[in-house]
């Protein structure tokens, strides 16, 4: 086995206080985000969402960000997946982006909801040829004999769609995350991190430092 216990480094770049941040996290997200991309990072939009079945059993994946505002942050996935029943039987997740050239991370959970399908029709029709096919061809998350068989099917919905126009499979479409709660997390030496955390009341967003 590898040995993992001297795998360390030190965080030097930044920091991050209450008085240096936006008091409106969408906006303190969107300028980390902007770093993020400035930074090179080759997945800034990638974020780990994290989903619990009727039985309260985790489940973690890539999915990528593809717009946030005051509405929410909004994803798009086959409903039909592990996620997607999985949002569907338990209409919460979490969220989380981790951008190591900056030493940054940023938590967000919050309700989820199912977008309205002409928005997920928008999106789907800007998406390149192949992916469109791709979420017609693949029964995600179901058990495959081969890849073989993946091709197959990719393969004739392409034939298909060779004379048909192209449309939104209704099994696939957006989620969007509502936020209730953001961690924005900076790397710091000694691994004294700073931790500062939104949370939402009636009065608006509370913001607060949490110990590392």
């Amino acid at each position: 086995m590898l040995n993992l216990k001297d795998i360390r480094r030190e965080y030097k770049l930044k920091e991050l206080s209450k008085n240096s941040i936006d008091p409106n996290p969408v906006n303190q997200f969107s300028l980390w985000l902007k770093e993020a991309i400035e930074s090179g990072n080759h997945e800034p939009t990638a974020m780990v969402l994290t989903t619990v079945s009727k039985d309260c059993r985790p489940s973690s994946r890539i999915v990528l960000l593809k717009h946030a505002s005051e509405n929410g942050f909004e994803f798009f996935t086959n409903y039909l997946s592990k996620k997607g029943k999985h949002l569907k039987d338990k209409p919460y997740a979490s969220v989380l982006f981790f951008w190591p050239e900056l030493e940054r991370q940023v938590r967000i959970e919050g309700a989820i909801e199912k977008m309205d399908p002409k928005e997920s029709d928008e999106y789907f029709l800007t998406r390149p040829k192949e992916s469109q096919i791709g979420a017609w061809a693949s029964p995600q998350s179901t058990v495959v004999s081969d890849r073989r068989t993946l091709i197959d099917w990719y393969e004739e919905f392409e034939n298909i769609f060779k004379t048909t126009p192209m449309s939104r499979p209704s099994h696939w479409g957006g989620f969007r995350l509502i936020p209730e709660l953001f961690e924005f997390w900076q790397g710091r030496e000694k691994r004294m991190h700073d931790r500062i955390e939104y949370v939402t009341r009636k009065e608006g967003w509370v913001v607060r430092r949490l110990a590392p």
